[in-house]
């Protein structure tokens, strides 16, 4: 793409991303006619759940750009490293044990706490004597923690009551229920911030797709790298996963659809990726909410049904998406 073709590009994707959100504004169980929009309760929560679906679609899906790059695997996503499980730990203590009813902010704060945790844990797990952190070692760090948490998860749920069950199990599945417009606007500063520094440092991004060894040829200092994009990728999930539980697939699918139109460039990956992500967890959650009306599908489902079928057709592809 030259400079040309890239501002059409982007232009387009907003386009297509304002236009997705002006329709969901419009959709819903309960239509509002328009001479009401201005002053509809209806209306302002819908424009509540837009947001966080741009915000949430746009966090998963750089992050879900950043870990592919650093681990150099196509197939890696938000949650590679257990963010989820210890999020959903801590959501799920938030609700057996009643402190999530004490306020609207516990229940995101233990799962942001639990995700940071999480973070915190697999790198000291992963970190050498020397200050290395070497990838495979923290892949198999994020595999083991995450493995011990999500069996800690599965026991909180056994023992939970019908009705506190079904209030975990809402959460796990995602929801971009909000009525807390602090909170959204917490949620928004730690993505906006993390996508800041990615487009900041986007070329070092590009430069360690190449390997560990090349970069530092090339005078990159790979571990600080390393570390400045993992705490990046990581807040930004903890923080959107905090918001509105797990929503799996979107830092997989998004990612690569952008990468087939834009090429492996991180300078335009990961912006196009953002503005992809938002849209398709715009139009995700559209349909949650319309599909079966007046009942709402959890937003996870929706995007797992998406996502089962994309992660099959990539394993059967044969003809390599990294280059």
């Amino acid at each position: 793409m030259n400079r040309k073709n890239d501002i059409l590009f982007y232009a387009v994707l907003l386009a297509g991303l304002i236009a997705v959100c002006v329709v969901a504004l419009f959709v819903g169980a309960v239509a509002v006619p328009v001479d009401e929009m201005l002053h509809s309760n209806i209306v302002r929560l819908r424009l509540a759940r837009i947001i966080l679906a741009v915000i949430a679609g746009a966090g998963l899906s750089v992050a879900g750009v950043i870990f592919q790059a650093l681990l150099r695997n196509p197939l890696a996503e938000p949650y590679v490293l257990g963010v989820s499980s210890g999020a959903g730990l801590g959501a799920a203590l938030a609700i057996v044990t009643g402190l999530g009813a004490m306020g609207t902010w516990t229940l995101p704060g233990l799962a942001f706490a639990g995700a940071l945790a999480t973070i915190l844990v697999v790198y000291a797990l992963a970190r050498e004597p020397g200050g290395a952190t070497p990838v495979q070692t923290l892949l198999l760090s994020g595999v083991i923690v995450s493995s011990v948490l999500g069996s800690i998860l599965m026991f909180v749920v056994s023992i939970s009551s019908s009705d506190k069950l079904h209030s975990v199990m809402w959460w796990l599945l995602g929801n971009l229920q909000i009525f807390d417009w602090q909170l959204l606007r917490i949620v928004s500063a730690v993505v906006g911030v993390g996508l800041g520094i990615t487009l900041l440092f986007v070329r070092d991004l590009n430069l360690m797709t190449l390997g560990e060894e090349p970069a530092a040829h090339l005078g990159l200092h790979v571990e600080r790298t390393k570390k400045l994009f993992f705490l990046v990728a990581s807040l930004m999930t903890g923080a959107t996963v905090a918001a509105c539980g797990l929503i799996g697939f979107v830092g997989l699918i998004v990612p690569h659809t952008v990468r087939l139109a834009v090429g492996p460039d991180h300078r335009r990956l990961v912006p196009a990726s953002a503005l992809g992500g938002a849209a398709f967890l715009v139009l995700a959650d559209s349909f949650a909410r319309t599909a079966i009306a007046p009942l709402e599908i959890p937003i996870g489902v929706v995007t797992a049904f998406i996502g089962g079928p994309f992660f099959l057709f990539l394993l059967r592809r044969r003809k390599s998406y990294w280059r």
